[in-house]
């Protein structure tokens, strides 16, 4: 069992940056592949970054790569995501997911290949 715990949302003018973080209870959490999600009102939700058990390997959405850095120290079993040059379509609230063990590259942007879910933080661009 995992209970993940984000924070550092907030709001923020259009081209700033945030850092949120997740820091995630028990012992094996250097064992979970983890990821960010974001969900906008009316949308479905959907993937943001994620990052491998030993932080070696990286994913982005396209709509984020080059802005976001996904990070983890597994010593603090905490998980950052870096969000730079924000913009206000980045408005969501933001969900950090937890996978135990790898995860399939061709599925490691889909909700369903995570078993464990923080209560969100929303993040607020304005324009």
């Amino acid at each position: 069992q995992v209970q993940l715990v984000e924070s550092g949302g907030g709001l923020v003018q259009a081209g700033g940056s945030l850092r949120l973080s997740c820091a995630a209870s028990g012992r094996t959490f250097s064992s979970y592949t983890m990821g960010w999600f974001r969900q906008a009102p009316g949308k479905e939700r959907e993937f943001v970054a994620a990052i491998t058990w030993s932080g070696g390997s990286t994913h982005y959405a396209d709509s984020v790569k080059g802005r976001f850095t996904i990070s983890r120290d597994n010593a603090k079993n905490t998980v950052y995501l870096q969000m730079n040059s924000l913009k206000p379509e980045d408005t969501a609230v933001y969900y950090c997911a937890a996978a135990f063990g790898v995860v399939a590259i061709a599925t490691i942007g889909l909700p369903r290949s995570y078993e464990y879910w923080g209560q969100g933080t929303q993040v607020t661009v304005s324009s």
